[in-house]
């Protein structure tokens, strides 16, 4: 009776990591409803929940270029035109180009992206509960749903090395494989669940704080004037610019400047 011990593992390992996960998601779910409760979300944070730090210093220089007080010339240099100003990203940007005035965009905009602004704006995005804590960390609920495959892994094995034991025993080997096929069933239909009723977590934005940025697109969407673009370059990135030579200015972003 052997595999009875190992019929008690298997459900311990599925109803352990299936009940976590039940755990995590309530947790979510509870963090969501008050984090998206009254918050609306400046254009600045939702570039930082669509594409961290280097989209919200896009969106300073695409936004100053729009007021002509940054000339981004086609050749992927940035021209400061008025050294003012009018926030915190502005001045990180005004900043990183420099003294001279004068910079390529792809230093401009890592320099800008590691400003204490930024880092400032990402750090009360977490306290709101709208940003991951870690970008390169895995969620809660994440976790859970590792966690339950993994015990997924664990029952099958379980009931492969049940069905092998070459101890006799009173029930023929397809009841044995259907007693295990209980607890493979409830991981696999937690997974299911959680494929469906769970909220995806992007690299930067936490549920409640993707909720938010689709209510930022769909305002996008309807308006025309300044503001839905730079809403669409926050959201989306240069790709939503229209301007082919702010485009062609930012396609250098990401080259080293010729010694």
């Amino acid at each position: 009776m052997f595999w009875v011990l190992l019929l008690l593992l298997a459900w311990a390992v599925a109803g352990t990591a299936c009940t976590r996960l039940c755990l995590a998601a309530v947790r979510t779910a509870a963090v969501d409803a008050d984090a998206a409760r009254g918050h609306d979300l400046t254009l600045y944070e939702a570039a930082f929940l669509s594409g961290g730090p280097a989209r919200v210093a896009d969106l300073t220089m695409v936004s100053m270029a729009r007021q002509r007080r940054l000339l981004l010339a086609h050749t992927g240099w940035a021209t400061v035109v008025d050294p003012r100003g009018r926030d915190e990203m502005e001045r990180s940007v005004i900043g990183a180009i420099g003294p001279g005035g004068q910079s390529r965009i792809a230093p401009v905009r890592s320099a800008a992206a590691d400003t204490d602004a930024v880092r400032s704006l990402g750090e009360g995005l977490v306290r709101a509960g709208l940003a991951v804590p870690d970008a390169a960390a895995r969620t809660t609920v994440a976790s859970g749903v590792r966690q339950v495959r993994a015990a997924a892994l664990a029952v099958l094995g379980l009931g492969v090395a049940a069905l092998t034991l070459p101890a006799p025993t009173e029930l023929p080997r397809e009841l044995v494989a259907v007693w295990f096929a209980l607890p493979l069933a409830l991981t696999l239909s937690c997974l299911a669940i959680a494929r469906v009723e769970a909220h995806p977590y992007s690299q930067w934005a936490s549920p409640a704080g993707l909720r938010l940025l689709g209510a930022v697109q769909r305002g996008a969407n309807r308006a025309a004037d300044d503001r839905s673009l730079l809403a669409s370059v926050a959201v989306r990135g240069i790709r939503a610019i229209g301007e082919p030579e702010l485009r062609a200015a930012f396609a250098h972003r990401d080259q080293l400047p010729r010694e």
